[in-house]
């Protein structure tokens, strides 16, 4: 398993051209296992799902277009959450914290499991404030060890 910037990624579907706005990794097991991993980790990190995303159906069923198993979990802190709406009433307009799990295909044909990370302090970055960035520091950390935690369980 490799931690890449998102902009770095192994995906080929991914562009070099995109922003630093992530951290991730790429995981040898199976997308379901993945979810599943994703989420305990989440969990004790003090994160829950508060959504789920299953864009591959989505599009099939408003599109009609295949598309891979690409999921978008919502993670929140509460904690962390009531803090940031303490200090900027709007951050809700930039929470929950999203946490994309997808297949990542190699340049060889084999599919392994994606984990990409919203990086909070870019996300946050565009309130002004120190005591946000603070936060936003902290919820990194938190979601660093998330990513840590499955590089970990190879």
């Amino acid at each position: 398993m490799t931690q890449t910037p998102f902009n770095a990624s192994q995906d080929s579907q991914q562009t070099s051209q995109a922003p630093n706005y992530g951290f991730g990794t790429t995981v040898d097991a199976s997308f379901e296992e993945t979810v599943t991993k994703v989420t305990e980790a989440l969990k004790a990190e003090g994160f829950g799902v508060l959504t789920t995303i299953d864009v591959k159906a989505t599009m099939k069923a408003k599109l009609n277009v295949n598309f891979e198993r690409y999921t978008i979990l919502g993670a929140c802190n509460p904690q962390l959450a009531h803090r940031a709406l303490e200090i900027e009433h709007n951050v809700g307009l930039l929470l929950p914290c999203n946490v994309v799990v997808h297949e990542a295909h190699e340049d060889d044909g084999s599919a392994r499991t994606r984990v990409d990370v919203a990086d909070p302090v870019a996300m946050l970055g565009v309130i002004q404030n120190p005591a946000m960035q603070e936060l936003a520091s902290e919820a990194r950390t938190r979601l660093e060890r998330v990513v840590a935690s499955l590089k970990a369980a190879r």
